[in-house]
């Protein structure tokens, strides 16, 4: 018997018991129904190695970025949302594994950094938008990141702007809620950078906190790994104090093993970090930014459009240098 078919029956005779036990249903856990995460056959690292067999920095990005499970980001440029998520959870099913998908596309996104500027045309295309991606994953097992940057992104919003963001997200873990009852959904809650924890936590309860899994850090960015779970463990003080809950969270570690140095955009000098895996600190360390991928035109990624692979940066990243 497969390990979903167990977890299945189990879950069947535990059923009435827990029914008994709670007065609504809980969503399931993903990451019992699989037997680990997903690797993206398609990633930017992916098709760069199979396009550059005989560049001699293949083996390596091949062996330390490419084969590790990390998210596959979804935005405009996915054609049909629901039918792209779909495919993407339908194939990671087929193989039993868990997929990380990142949701990129809320009006207004990276409104004031302006590097990945962009976004659905309005809130109504955006709810539009994100109740295809969630139908897309239906009832199959998946890990979801809302909107990175999203609200931490507020530095020259203004309150109506502000009020705006919050009810589209509000929307989407609605959505989320009501069409994937065994995804995980974290809210993004930027980095130990960004903002202090008390803004945070106010910010993630009022754009629906409640409704989601948990919360995400440190998303493309290279705070290490101590540093954001001692901003999350903060966090989750402040929601515990001002609203009586509190969540769990994960944190980016593509590129924390080195740190940061101050800056956020394309910065020399940092190095992969923690492969995805369970607990570490948090409850998941994710790979949700792809090692190589381009922050913007900046930094040693001069010239690039955000998301372009560059494989020199890859390349340096494996080694810290």
């Amino acid at each position: 018997m497969s390990r979903r078919l167990r977890t299945l029956a189990a879950a069947l005779c535990a059923l009435p018991l827990a029914l008994a036990a709670a007065p609504s249903a809980q969503a399931a856990d993903p990451t019992t129904m699989t037997s680990g995460f997903h690797v993206d056959p398609n990633s930017t690292a992916k098709r760069w190695v199979a396009a550059n067999p005989g560049d001699g920095r293949a083996p390596a990005i091949n062996s330390a970025i490419a084969n590790t499970p990390m998210a596959r980001w979804f935005g405009s440029w996915s054609g049909t949302i629901g039918t792209a998520t779909g495919a993407y959870v339908g194939a990671a099913d087929q193989a039993d594994k868990l997929p990380i998908l990142v949701a990129y596309n809320v009006y207004n996104r990276d409104y004031c950094g302006g590097h990945s500027a962009g976004g659905a045309s309005s809130p109504s295309a955006y709810a539009s938008w994100i109740a295809q991606f969630a139908g897309g994953i239906g009832s199959r097992p998946a890990v979801v990141i809302l909107e990175p940057d999203s609200l931490g992104d507020y530095g020259c919003m203004n309150q109506a702007q502000i009020d705006e963001r919050e009810a589209m997200l509000t929307g989407a873990l609605g959505e989320f809620s009501r069409q994937a009852p065994n995804t995980w959904v974290y809210m993004d809650a930027g980095n130990p950078a960004w903002t202090n924890a008390a803004t945070m936590a106010r910010r993630l309860h009022e754009a629906g906190l409640r409704q989601a899994h948990g919360f995400s850090l440190n998303v493309s960015n290279y705070f290490t790994t101590a540093e954001n779970t001692a901003f999350g463990d903060a966090v989750n003080r402040e929601l515990s104090a001002r609203y009586g809950y509190t969540k769990p969270f994960v944190v980016d570690t593509s590129r924390n093993a080195n740190g940061s140095n101050g800056q956020w955009c394309n910065p020399s000098g940092r190095r992969i970090g923690t492969p995805t895996r369970m607990g570490g600190g948090a409850e998941m360390l994710l790979w949700i930014k792809t090692p190589g991928e381009s922050d913007g035109n900046c930094g040693i990624g001069a010239g690039s459009r955000a998301g372009d692979f560059l494989p020199e940066a890859a390349y340096k990243m494996i080694y810290g240098y």
